[in-house]
């Protein structure tokens, strides 16, 4: 006997992420949008993890709600050997996992790390909480969670 379960609209674009990533021969999971991954978070139906350094948590501000699980740590960004571990021990293995970093590479690479550990609900979100370098030498001028106006705080 098979299980039926409710979908929404959010969760069926994840679905499509995760279809599309496999298509395409990505490492993990896929990359939403900032606007997916508020959309994801803010009505629970995945947990949104900032894998970014305590101090750029607190300089630059999070997401309020948001997890936090350095994927390097200290302002060299020594790698956090045990983020896989940890990941796994605050969230589990099932339910839809969403990084967040500055920019997006980051937590591409951390997801891809955990899909490699057996964690393949976990998700990028695409542009980061800065965004991409401007030719100015700037974030947050085109592209990020900022510059798309979703929830955040700084400390």
């Amino acid at each position: 006997m098979s299980e039926t379960f409710d979908t929404t609209p959010e969760l069926e674009a994840l679905e499509q992420v995760r279809q599309a990533a496999q298509a395409s021969g990505q490492p993990y999971a896929g990359g939403v949008s900032p606007r997916q991954a508020w959309a994801l978070f803010s009505t629970g139906q995945a947990v949104l993890v900032d894998v970014r350094s305590a101090e750029e948590r607190k300089f630059v501000g999070h997401v309020p709600g948001s997890v936090h699980i350095a994927w390097a740590t200290g302002t060299s960004l020594t790698r956090n050997p045990r983020f896989v571990r940890e990941l796994e021990v605050k969230l589990g293995k099932e339910q839809p996992v969403l990084l967040l970093c500055r920019s997006g590479k980051r937590s591409a690479v951390a997801a891809e790390a955990a899909a490699k550990a057996g964690l393949h609900n976990v998700f990028n979100v695409l542009e980061g909480f800065e965004g991409e370098i401007d030719a100015q030498q700037h974030r947050g001028g085109s592209d990020g969670w900022r510059f798309h106006d979703l929830p955040w705080v700084q400390d």
